[in-house]
């Protein structure tokens, strides 16, 4: 029997863990048996040895077995969170186990019982704490968390270690032998390369670090022999032309790069250095692939102040100028806003219309934006995800601009560009050079431009670590900072505390030591900076807020209405704050 681990979906299989892992999986993308099976593991520990309890060094990870003689829960110092304590004991000392607001430690573990247990180890002056150990019984069964090499996954709310390891390890009996390799066997033999589901299997489970390695090579193989096959595909369609052809005359680059240099600070074209070099050469390179027929793929990549909007609206206005319209894809509707303002702005002087499509606006309000995209009247669409609705079209769809473009996938770009008569060219907008964006410089046919330079008078950023011990001297600069008229971002981890069993912010993923950790939840932050700077105006946003809050609160900071705004990463675009002059990132790994 062979399988299609793609089409073979999770809902419906006896999975530990049951629905609520289905949900959490659900939540990290992963819904077919091919999603789990190619979920792959971020690290690995070896529990193969056992360390003797007296030889446990703070500051580690570490393998123990020992009996349960003592287990108790007690009360902590925040309101509502207990903590369970187990002491350990083998022939060479004792240590306690603690976890916070875990109650089911206390259902699954036995005072007698002997048990393996994993986890780091804190130092707490002459005695050492295991801080929310793994922990299976001797001889309970338990296969997947104890004596050999154990995988360490990326985890959300409702996905548990050991029930991720428990639902692999049972997709792998069922399904793993059967997997179908699409690599012809004459291919891996050439190649020196393990069969799929061998890889697979080794990558989960791997008996050894050396056959780890060897699966990792496979897998791989596969991912750039994919990247290629998709790169002849994409050349030939390319080189079959399709895009229109925007070549902008000399006057009417002059006019809009005049207008645009305008709106944006008073410059004018006479200027001796209107642009930087940078965003010269940019505008340069982009004018150039519009010129051709061939579609544009290019990358604009530059830290926030670079002036990459400007750029962009270079082309919008170019493609305006040659009777095609342009789109917009913006994360977040706060950042779709001010694009939206940004562009009124600085293309109203060469009678440019810009329409706003957003799914939260009112019904009349979208009509009207839809009406002029799709019959021409607006050369700008600007939106977010309500531009891939059925509802938006659009009369001569030539340039697809996405901002913050690693927050869209593939298919959701696809689904933009499929709305145009021809093959619009494609210009991706990013200030974060994450690995996917990186690895399409480096494996896909994507042009880049690169801006370095900050326009005159802006300020260079300045990036700077502090430890937890620092953090009085860090609260005392904000509150300067407040004094001075300014403003102050801090970004947390996490929507609530950690120990009360807090969520990370939607799409965000931790592992198992952040899990442990003592990580502030955003709501708690917010109180701990209201007591610690107490005439200072602090605002709150998360992704748990209602998308209304969300944007009151946002727009409160905008508007200098509040001094320090608490968030998550959901902060981390859709908000242009020229007085923001700090931003806190708690654990920032």
């Amino acid at each position: 029997m062979t399988v299609d681990p793609g089409e073979l979906l999770l809902k419906g299989l006896p999975l530990p863990g049951g629905s609520s892992l289905l949900r959490g999986l659900a939540k990290l993308g992963v819904t077919t048996v091919a999603d789990l099976l190619t979920y792959l593991p971020r690290r690995y520990e070896d529990r193969r040895e056992i360390t003797p309890i007296a030889d446990l060094a703070g500051g580690s990870s570490a393998t123990i077995s020992a009996r349960v003689t003592d287990l108790r829960v007690e009360k902590t110092w925040r309101r509502g969170v207990q903590r369970t304590i187990a002491t350990l004991v083998d022939d060479s000392g004792a240590v306690d186990a603690i976890w916070y607001g875990r109650r089911f430690i206390e259902r699954r573990l036995t005072v007698g019982t002997t048990i393996v247990a994993t986890g780091r180890v804190k130092a707490m002056g002459w005695t050492k704490q295991l801080e929310a150990p793994e922990f299976s019984p001797i001889g309970g069964g338990d296969q997947v968390s104890a004596g050999r090499i154990v995988p360490i996954y990326r985890l959300t709310r409702g996905v548990t270690a050991l029930s991720l390891r428990r639902a692999v390890r049972s997709l792998l009996d069922q399904f793993g032998a059967d997997l179908v390799d699409p690599l012809p066997e004459a291919v891996q033999s050439r190649n020196g390369l393990m069969p799929l589901a061998q890889a697979i299997e080794a990558l989960h489970w791997p008996e050894e670090f050396d056959l780890r390695d060897t699966a990792l090579r496979r897998l791989a193989f596969d991912e750039l022999l994919a990247v290629q096959i998709a790169l002849v595909h994409r050349s030939r369609r390319r080189a079959g032309g399709g895009a229109f052809s925007i070549k902008p005359t000399k006057t009417e680059r002059a006019t809009i790069e005049s207008a645009i240099l305008g709106g944006i600070g008073g410059a004018t074209s006479k200027s001796k250095t209107p642009w930087t070099g940078d965003q010269r050469r940019a505008i340069d390179e982009i004018l150039a692939d519009l010129a051709t027929g061939s579609p544009m793929l290019r990358l604009l990549q530059g830290d926030v102040g670079t002036g990459k909007t400007a750029v962009a609206f270079v082309a919008a206005a170019a493609t305006a100028a040659a009777g095609h319209q342009s789109a917009l894809l913006a994360p977040t509707e706060l950042l779709a806003r001010q694009h939206a303002a940004t562009a009124k702005r600085l293309l109203a002087p060469l009678g440019i219309e810009v329409a706003l499509v957003l799914g939260g606006a009112p019904v009349a309000e979208r009509r009207t934006a839809r009406a002029a995209a799709a019959d021409g009247r607006a050369a700008l669409v600007i939106g977010t995800h309500a531009l891939f609705a059925e509802g938006t079209q659009f009369a001569s769809l030539g340039l697809v601009i996405v901002d913050e473009q690693h927050r869209f996938g593939v298919e959701e770009r696809a689904k933009l560009l499929s709305k145009a008569s021809r093959e619009p060219h494609l210009l991706l907008m990013t200030a974060t050079p994450i690995p996917r964006t990186i690895a399409q410089l480096l494996y896909a046919d994507v042009a880049s431009s690169e801006l370095r330079e900050l326009p005159a008078g802006r300020q260079p950023i300045r990036t700077a670590i502090r430890t937890s011990a620092d953090l009085e001297r860090v609260w005392t600069f904000v509150d300067e900072e407040a004094a001075a008229g300014r403003q102050t971002f801090v970004v947390v981890p996490r929507i609530a505390d950690a120990d009360s069993g807090g969520e990370p912010e939607q799409g965000t993923t931790f592992d198992d030591d952040l899990d442990a950790g003592s990580a502030t939840g955003v709501e708690a932050q917010a109180e701990l900076l209201r007591e610690r700077l107490p005439h200072r105006r602090i605002g709150v946003v998360h992704g748990q807020q209602r998308a209304a809050e969300r944007t009151v609160a946002m727009q409160a900071f905008v508007a200098g209405e509040t001094d320090v705004l608490v968030g998550t990463t959901v902060i981390e675009v859709g908000v242009d704050v020229p007085n923001a002059s700090l931003m806190v990132i708690e654990h920032a790994e």
